[in-house]
């Protein structure tokens, strides 16, 4: 008993010396941390910082440190392999093979005419910095940390008596990296300061000097010697240009700077402080750093840090999830992730990973920057899995699923500073490659240059036309959340009308005088063709249909509230209304995935596509009860056959859960998504790493929380039973409703309602409704009976 009492003495002293006040820094005390009693052993347990472009993973290695460096637009080539590949008579031959029943030629002559085949042009890590330190005595007392309140990065221990830290976080605000050792030995500390990146196929990729007594310098340009293109060699031997300068401010002891590297001797403070620059965002990428790091020259590190904490506190704080059980903030995170594995309750640990969630959507997509990759900005590779490319039959959607409804609609904006480069591309794609002149298309996979061509080696994964479709599903939601009507008519409109004009032209009629997509296929999935064999390319398939639906529906609605009017909103009224439905229901009650009751290649396929219109779509509701039930036979069906294997899959199911009002399967979803798809440091594991499932889980959170898709708010339509009472503030519903929501024991007990204009809202709780009139400016509260308080 008293070995027992002792543990959990130390655990809250140990809690307390890590979520009290840091006087040093002026840091508030968060208890929005992962917090580990051991460095990273390996990349996977290390903690990401990041500004939204340039950002590092920290190991926390006290005798051996690695901080691995990241920049968004490290990619090798150029926008210089064409735009399209294939012609309209080779569309014409397709169609005529589908029609004739041809499938299996079809799928290969899908990819042999349109399809550059396998692409390895891959996203790549910017190098590591080393700090290899003198170490004599074993660390002690080992606490490294990631406070997701100030984005910092820590590590704190004791040697030989003295105390030693490490802090780390990525600017926005100075657009650096900055780390501060210390210690409060006496004769201070030594370690040596090293720069390097991975050889690419044998190729030395920088080059590492001393620019100056007290600087590093590391140079290089990205290169893809093991590219492949067409599925055939293609060494890429030029790409983005980029330096990464370190430059050091030290107290007491020396520095020395020799043959690239920098050794530090007696010193007790040190200040590291990095910019990352490419001849992406740059002509004079050099230059820019050099101004970067003069700009920050005489500040302190605590002034760097002050700077940095107010700018991204702006964005984070505006929303809090309390759901209870913060008294395990005394137990390390990995146990407390074990804990769930063991079967056991943490739901503080489910409300840090929506935080988390929210966290990296602001470390990697800042306005002005690339949008979020497969794994963010944080790669170690030089060719990362799947490129860490955009993929575009849900993983670059999914990353923003979050972005509105968590209070961060600014990080929206690089998807549509993307968007409209790769729809000016797909322009060209549509004409030269399918014949049609108006409009745009893009396929399943892009990257930094923005191509909207085909790449697929297989066509059930590649040889998809609606990337783009489901892309410009974001330009309209944006829209919706932040009622901004200038963003619409500039922009929103603009990419609804490109997408709408080219499903126009694509569309031809069945032979009951239906339009229908072909040739189509729906995302990874095979069906079972008429001898028994797989199949891909097929005439018509549910996503296919329910995204062109949804573009033409949302292009309308932009059109009525911008009072446009004219031929074409008239043609697309027209093709609109004789579209094959994209929801069709199969003689054993669920959702047709292909236009025929094809059996499916793979029963439990991670891809539930033709549910998009349950979500992120918003056709399928409880108003219609028969599309409902069948939503759910679907999910059954594929979850009785191993589906959601995969952790974007199980984040995209537990927003399924959500819009059927199901708490119980999202319950079960959410532990899953624990215990089999969350690796220690918090990441998504598809396996391998994919930023994707985060992103989706912050999504998922929301959406059990609140919903605002069928015109109305409905509050806490799908609560957890384990999550009894708590409260969450900063919510955005549509129509740029700020909510804020208490319960207790499963039940409403507040409401709060924010907007910035006038308005009247619809509510929906617990079978009651309500229209609340808002005023502007003013926040009203609400009790259970949605009663003003």
């Amino acid at each position: 008993m008293k070995k027992a009492k002792r543990t959990v003495f130390l655990y809250i002293i140990s809690a307390f010396a890590l979520f009290s006040c840091n006087r040093e820094t002026g840091e508030e005390s968060s208890t929005d941390k992962f917090w580990y009693r051991q460095p990273a052993g390996e990349w996977m347990e290390a903690l990401p910082v990041g500004n939204g472009r340039f950002g590092a993973m920290v190991f926390g290695d006290p005798t051996h440190e690695r901080i691995q460096l990241n920049e968004d637009s490290m990619w090798p080539g150029a926008p210089d392999l064409g735009n399209s590949k294939g012609s309209p008579e080779d569309l014409e031959h397709l169609r005529e093979l589908v029609k004739e029943g041809k499938v299996h030629e079809a799928d290969k002559e899908i990819v042999e005419r349109f399809s550059y085949k396998t692409t390895l042009r891959s996203h790549q890590t910017m190098g590591d910095l080393y700090i290899d330190f003198d170490r004599e005595k074993e660390a002690k007392n080992y606490i490294r940390s990631l406070d997701l309140d100030s984005a910092v990065a820590s590590v704190r221990y004791t040697a030989g008596g003295n105390s030693y830290t490490e802090k780390v976080f990525t600017s926005e605000a100075d657009e650096i990296l900055a780390i501060e050792l210390t210690t409060t030995a006496e004769d201070g500390m030594n370690f040596t300061l090293r720069m390097d990146r991975p050889e690419d196929h044998g190729h030395l990729t920088v080059t590492v000097t001393n620019p100056s007594r007290n600087e590093i310098s590391m140079k290089g340009t990205v290169t893809q010697y093991g590219g492949v293109i067409n599925s055939e060699p293609y060494p890429i031997d030029d790409g983005v240009k980029f330096e990464t300068r370190l430059q050091v401010k030290h107290t007491s002891g020396s520095v020395k700077a020799a043959n690239g590297t920098l050794r530090l001797e007696n010193v007790k403070k040190a200040t590291l402080i990095l910019s990352g620059s490419t001849s992406f965002y740059h002509d004079d990428y050099e230059s820019e750093n050099t101004r970067v790091l003069a700009a920050v020259k005489d500040k302190t590190f605590d002034e760097l840090l002050q700077s940095h904490v107010s700018n991204y506190q702006r964005s984070y704080k505006r929303v809090v999830l309390d759901l209870g059980g913060k008294e395990l903030d005394s137990l390390p995170t990995d146990e407390r992730l074990q804990r769930i594995k063991d079967g056991k309750e943490d739901p503080d640990l489910i409300a840090k990973l929506f935080q988390y969630g929210r966290y990296l959507l602001i470390s990697s997509s800042a306005p002005g920057t690339n949008p979020a990759n497969l794994q963010g900005i944080w790669n170690e590779h030089i060719e990362a899995p799947w490129n860490a490319d955009y993929h575009l039959n849900i993983n670059l959607q999914m990353n923003y699923w979050p972005a509105e409804v968590a209070n961060l609609s600014e990080y929206h904006m690089p998807l549509f500073d993307f968007g409209d480069r790769v729809i000016e591309r797909g322009r060209i794609t549509a004409r030269e490659q399918y014949g049609i002149d108006r409009g745009t298309v893009v396929h399943h996979t892009t990257d930094l240059w923005a191509p909207a061509w085909m790449r697929a080696e297989r066509p059930y994964w590649g040889s998809w036309i609606h990337g783009g479709g489901w892309l410009v599903q974001h330009y309209w939601e944006h829209y919706r959340y932040t009622c901004d009507t200038t963003f619409l008519r500039d922009r929103g409109y603009q990419a609804l009308k490109a997408f709408a004009s080219f499903y126009l032209d694509w569309l031809v009629k069945d032979e009951n005088g239906n339009w229908i997509s072909v040739p189509e296929t729906s995302p990874e999935n095979s069906y079972i063709a008429e001898d028994g064999k797989p199949a891909a390319v097929a005439a018509g398939a549910a996503m296919g249909h329910q995204i062109i639906g949804e573009v033409f529906e949302n292009t309308l609605s932009a059109a009525r509230i911008l009072g446009i009017d004219n031929e074409f909103t008239a043609e697309v009224k027209a093709k609109l209304q004789n579209l094959h439905p994209g929801i069709v229901i199969g003689n054993d009650g669920r959702i047709l995935e292909w236009n025929q009751p094809y059996g499916e290649a793979e029963k439990g396929h991670r891809h539930m596509s033709h549910l998009y219109a349950l979500h992120p779509g918003s056709k399928i509701t409880s108003k219609d009860k028969e599309a409902f039930e069948a939503a759910k036979k679907t999910i059954d069906y594929r979850l009785e056959h191993g589906g959601a294997g995969t952790g974007w899959s199980r984040a995209w199911m537990i927003s399924f859960n959500a819009r059927l009002l199901d708490e119980v399967a999202a319950e079960e979803n959410i532990r899953k998504f624990l215990q089999i798809s969350t690796a220690d440091n918090m990441f998504d594991m598809h396996p391998p790493f994919q930023i994707d499932g985060n992103f989706g889980f912050t999504a998922g959170v929301a959406e059990l929380l609140m919903q605002s898709h069928e015109g109305f708010i409905r509050i806490l339509p799908a609560l957890p039973g384990n999550w009894d009472s708590g409260n969450v503030k900063g919510l955005v519903a549509r129509g740029n409703t700020e909510v804020d929501i208490h319960w207790k024991e499963g039940k409403l007990i507040r409401l709060g309602l924010y907007s910035k204009k006038a308005e009247t809202c619809r509510l929906f709780y617990d079978g009651k409704e309500a229209e609340v009139e808002l005023p502007a400016g003013e926040k009203v509260w609400l009790g259970p009976d949605l009663n003003r308080k």
